[in-house]
């Protein structure tokens, strides 16, 4: 079976893995939720981010360190 890309015909397509849901997704301009396999799988990823439920760790410093403060004593 040949996999290719219904606006460009010579350009195979390439299948990954959706980051929500974990099934088959077509990484193509033909996918407009890619890398998401759907519009609502590509929503609830947004979803979780706006949540809070999915951050990116960060080393802040405590509120009264900040701005290189010495700390006090």
């Amino acid at each position: 079976m040949d996999q290719t890309d219904d606006a460009d015909t010579a350009t195979p397509r390439r299948i990954v893995r959706c980051p929500t849901c974990g099934g088959d997704s077509v990484y193509s301009p033909s996918n407009p939720a890619r890398p998401f396999c759907s519009e609502r799988c590509k929503n609830m990823d947004f979803g979780a981010w706006a949540s809070e439920t999915f951050r990116v760790p960060t080393q802040a410093a405590p509120d009264d360190l900040m701005f290189n403060e010495t700390p006090r004593m």
